[in-house]
Parts: C-alpha cells; sequence; structure tokens
C-alpha cells in the first residue's frame, strides 16, 4: 500500500480508485465514499474532483428522499468503463500479489492467537472462491477483528466476505464435511497463519 500510495499521490486516492474499480457497476455519493474508503471529507472531495477531471470515473444527479420524504437530487459517481488506461490501472491496483504483500497476519495481531488463517477470493484473483478469509482461534476479540476487517476494506476497495470460527465448531464443520469449509479448503487459497495442528486435522479426514 505505500508503494501505491507514493505513485498515486496518496493512500485516499488509492482508496478511492480500488472502490470504483472493484464496485464498476455501482453508483456512490459523496457520504458513501467516505464511508467506504475511510478518509476524511476534505480528502474524498479533492480526490473524486481529481479522478472526475481526468476521466476515471463520471459524475450523474439521481434523486433521493430526504427525511422528511421530500425528493432532492444529489450527484453520484461511478466508474468511467470506457476510461483508457483502465485494464492498466486494474491490473496495477487490485494486484492480488501485491495485496499479499501487505503483512496481513500483523494486521489481526490483536485479534487474538489465530490458529489457522486462510485466504482466497480478492487476495488471489479467484473470483470463483467461496470466502476471502477464513479465521480460526479460540476467544478472538470479535469487535477488534470487525475493526481490522473494515480497515481491510477500505483499503482493498471491496467488502469482504470473511468466516471467523472457534477450533471445535472448525472440526465439527470439517468432521461434517460442511460445503462451506470444504470448499474453501479445497479450492485455490494461501496459508497465511498454520500452527500445524489443524492443517494435520484436515490432512486426516
Amino acid at each position: 500500500m505505500e508503494t501505491l500510495s507514493k505513485l498515486f499521490g496518496g493512500q485516499a486516492r488509492v482508496r478511492i480508485m480500488r472502490l470504483f474499480l472493484l464496485n464498476s457497476g455501482n453508483s456512490f455519493e459523496i457520504e458513501e465514499v467516505i464511508s467506504r474508503s475511510r478518509v476524511m471529507k476534505s480528502n474524498a472531495r479533492k480526490e473524486i474532483n481529481a479522478l472526475s477531471t481526468m476521466g476515471f470515473i463520471k459524475s450523474k444527479m439521481i434523486t433521493k428522499e430526504g427525511s422528511r420524504g421530500a425528493k432532492k437530487k444529489i450527484a453520484a459517481w461511478s466508474l468511467n468503463t470506457e476510461f483508457k488506461y483502465l485494464p492498466s490501472l486494474r491490473d496495477l491496483l487490485i494486484d492480488p500479489t501485491l495485496l499479499l504483500q501487505e503483512d496481513l497476519p500483523q494486521k489481526f495481531k490483536l485479534v487474538g492467537k489465530i490458529k489457522l488463517m486462510i485466504v482466497s477470493g480478492v487476495f488471489i484473483g479467484n473470483s470463483k472462491s467461496r470466502a476471502d478469509v477464513l479465521i480460526v482461534g479460540d476467544k478472538l476479540k470479535k469487535n477488534i477483528l470487525q475493526q481490522v476487517i473494515k480497515s481491510l476494506e477500505a483499503e482493498i476497495g471491496k467488502e469482504l466476505d470473511y468466516v471467523v470460527l472457534d477450533t471445535t465448531e472448525f472440526k465439527y464443520r470439517i468432521d461434517m464435511y460442511d460445503k462451506l469449509v470444504c470448499d474453501i479448503i479445497d479450492l485455490p487459497h494461501e496459508k497465511l497463519i498454520d500452527n500445524g495442528q489443524l492443517s494435520t486435522y484436515v490432512t486426516q479426514k
């Protein structure tokens, strides 16, 4: 992320560009851009203006119902799919190898002792994956985990599909050949944390 931030002029721009690249069919109001990207309002407006000027995104007016039922028109932005540098930017900004280089285990350090962490989906460029992250551990701090996930979503620009299980439930699902867990394990993935015990348990089944 640091290298891309320097290349593109800041973390805010990278986050906003990723948001539009990974949600090409959606339009976002300014408040949605701020919420999803977790950037300051002043930075969001600055980057949206710059990206709009260069043709990366395009704006339109949409009708929205206010708190008292009155309708009003507000601006929303979406990815300009005809932007000529789009393929190159997509390859660079959502390159799975770059996402994996961001030391993901370190980001989850305060969550607790994770026994197994598997990433797939957006992290390896596989759209067929059932989940982006599978985490197995006991007594994990769920509130911190959610904060880390939200922070990752802001960096990546996409809502993550993630599964969190304690050791007992994970083993139970393996024993029952739970389709979700089995698909995550059987389809292409990367193990970022592995204490060895759970992997051994899986291979014995």
